[in-house]
Parts: structure tokens; C-alpha cells; sequence
């Protein structure tokens, strides 16, 4: 997949984040808003010039790392960015994996996040 259709993946994702949201589902806002900025975060290594099989790793911490090491570290985005991308992951384990409650406002800073993030390496890196 190209940095192009990935941002579109992203920006969908991102949409479909505050449309769960609105109708009250947690867990599938946390969900979506996570992998919009997945994606986003894929999106944004291959147009720096991150060769592809790097960027397409077999795990998600494999890829929030290198997003990490190649983006945040140098200096291409900001910190910021780096620890929502983290902490919006660590709400769609609870959400997907763990059973654990998701209060509202915690979903709703997640999908704020994923719009800040997709709209941030959006203007960068397409």
C-alpha cells in the first residue's frame, strides 16, 4: 500500500472514530481512532523514505517503535504525537483485548487525538 491510500485509510478510520463515538460506542471509537493513526503512522514512515518491508512490520509495537526511532527521535514529529500514538493504543488494547471499561471522556480525548495525529502527518508527509 502507498503513503496516498494509507492517509485515506487514515482519515476514514478517523471519521469513522467520531461516528462511533457520537452513537455512544467506547470501545469502537477507541478502536478506530487507534488505527487511524495506525495508519497514519504507516503513511507518514513510507513517505519519509522508510523502505516498505521495515514499515510493514509483523506486530504493532514493531511499527509504533520504528515510528518512534525514525519520526520522533529525529525530530520530524513531535513528542507529543509520539506518546498519544502510545497512549491511544494502550485504550484500544483495554477496548479490544482486556474487557476493561472505557470511560467516555477517555474515548473522546482518543479520537481527538487520531484527528490531531492523521491531520498533523497529513499536512507533513503527503
Amino acid at each position: 500500500m502507498k503513503a496516498k491510500e494509507l492517509f485515506t485509510k487514515a482519515q476514514t478510520a478517523a471519521t469513522s472514530a467520531r461516528i462511533l463515538l457520537s452513537a455512544g460506542d467506547v470501545d469502537g471509537a477507541c478502536n478506530r481512532a487507534y488505527y487511524a493513526m495506525f495508519d497514519a503512522a504507516r503513511a507518514a514512515l513510507l513517505a519519509s523514505g522508510v523502505i516498505e518491508s521495515t514499515v510493514n512490520t509483523k506486530t504493532h509495537s514493531g511499527l509504533i517503535s520504528k515510528f518512534s526511532l525514525e519520526l520522533v527521535k529525529s525530530g520530524q514529529v513531535s513528542v507529543e504525537l509520539g506518546k498519544s500514538l502510545n497512549k491511544v493504543e494502550d485504550l484500544r488494547l483495554m477496548a479490544d483485548y482486556k474487557g476493561d471499561s472505557i470511560l467516555e471522556e477517555d474515548a473522546s480525548w482518543a479520537v481527538n487525538q487520531a484527528d490531531i495525529f492523521v491531520e498533523a502527518l497529513c499536512a507533513k508527509f503527503s
